[in-house]
C-alpha cells in the first residue's frame, strides 16, 4: 500500500529552524575565556592578582608616608594609626614599603618573563623550523647549558656584575630561557608540516615570516599557560635570591627583602615578616591557580 506523504505532518522542527538550532560560531579564544570563565578558582585567582597589580601601582600613594621615610620615634611598632601594618626597625611605614616592594618584585617577574619568552621562543621556533643540522647543533648549546647548575650561574653573576635591579633579571634569564625554547621547538615540528605552512611556502614568503607570522602565533596557548607559571618563578627566585643578600640592595626594596629583614626579628615583631611573606604567598598561589585555569580553558581536547 503507497502512504501518502500529506497525510504526515512535521512535529517539533522546520527548514526555517535549522540555522537556528546549530550551535553559534565561537572562536578559539572565545571559546577558552567562556571555558576559563565556568572555573571559580581561576577568576578568584585572576580578580585577586588585579588588585594586587593595582595594590602595587597605587599603594604607595594611599598612605602620606614614604617607603623610605625614617622615624625613629616609631620605631618596629605593630599596626597603629595611619602605620596599618606598622613599621620596621628604623620607622618606616611597611604599608608602604609592602607595595612599594611588590611592585619591583612584580617588575621583575613580568620583564624577566617577558625576555625569557621572546628569546626562547625564537630559539626554540628556529631549532623546529629548519631542522637537520641547525636542531642538532642548537639542542647540543641548550643541553650544555642546562648541564650547569642553575643557581650557580646566577650567583656568580650577581658577585660579578654591578648590583641593580637589572643585573638580576639578566642572571635569572641567562639560563631560563631554555624551558620555553623546548616547548615552542616541539610544537613547530608538528606545525611546520600543515598546509598553510606549505602554501605561505609556496608564495615565498621567508623562514623568519613563517616563524613569526605563522608558526609562533600558533603556539599561544603554551605560551600563555608557561608565562602564567613563569612570573610566579621569577618572583620565587628573586625572594630567595634577596633572602641571601644578593638581590635588590637599598634604597629600592621587594618582598625578598622585606621577607629578609623581617625573619631577624620575627619572635618580637611577626608584623615585619607576615605582611610581606602573606603578600609572596598568596600572589604566586594565584598565579599557579590561574596557570591550572588556562591549561584547561586552552586545551582544545576538552572542548565541548
Amino acid at each position: 500500500m503507497m502512504l501518502d506523504k500529506n497525510k504526515f505532518n512535521i512535529v517539533g522542527c522546520s527548514d526555517a529552524d535549522a540555522e537556528v538550532i546549530n550551535r553559534p560560531n565561537i572562536t578559539y579564544w572565545g571559546d577558552a575565556w567562556r571555558r576559563l570563565r565556568k572555573n571559580p578558582v581561576a577568576m578568584i585567582s585572576l580578580g585577586f592578582l588585579i588588585v594586587m597589580i593595582l595594590m602595587c601601582i597605587f599603594g604607595p600613594s594611599l598612605t602620606p608616608y614614604k617607603f623610605d621615610d625614617q622615624d625613629y620615634d616609631v620605631l618596629n611598632k605593630r599596626p597603629f594609626g595611619n602605620h596599618w601594618f606598622g613599621t620596621d626597625n628604623l620607622g618606616r611605614d611597611l604599608f608602604a614599603r609592602v607595595w612599594k616592594g611588590g611592585r619591583v618584585s612584580l617588575y621583575i617577574g613580568f620583564v624577566g618573563t617577558a625576555l625569557e619568552l621572546i628569546i626562547g621562543c625564537l630559539y626554540g621556533g628556529i631549532c623546529g623550523y629548519f631542522g637537520g643540522k641547525v636542531d642538532t647543533i642548537l639542542m647540543r648549546v641548550i643541553e650544555v647549558i642546562t648541564s650547569i647548575p642553575y643557581l650557580i650561574v646566577v650567583i656568580l653573576l650577581l658577585i660579578v656584575l654591578p648590583p641593580g635591579i637589572n643585573t638580576l633579571i639578566f642572571a635569572l634569564c641567562i639560563t631560563g630561557w631554555v624551558g620555553i625554547a623546548r616547548l615552542v621547538r616541539g610544537q613547530v615540528m608538528q606545525l611546520k608540516s600543515s598546509e598553510y605552512i606549505m602554501a605561505a611556502k609556496a608564495l615565498g614568503a621567508s623562514p623568519l615570516r613563517i616563524i613569526l607570522k605563522h608558526l609562533i602565533p600558533n603556539t599561544i596557548g603554551i605560551i600563555i599557560v608557561y608565562m602564567s607559571m613563569d612570573i610566579p618563578a621569577f618572583i620565587f627566585d628573586e625572594a630567595f635570591l634577596s633572602f641571601l643578600g644578593l638581590g635588590v640592595r637599598a634604597p629600592n626594596t621587594s618582598w625578598g627583602t622585606l621577607i629578609f629583614a623581617g625573619q631577624g626579628v620575627m619572635t618580637n615583631h611577626p608584623h615585619e615578616l607576615i605582611f610581606p611573606a602573606v603578600a609572596i604567598c598568596l600572589t604566586i598561589l594565584a598565579f599557579n591557580l590561574l596557570g591550572d585555569g588556562l591549561r584547561d580553558a586552552l586545551d582544545p581536547k576538552l572542548r565541548q
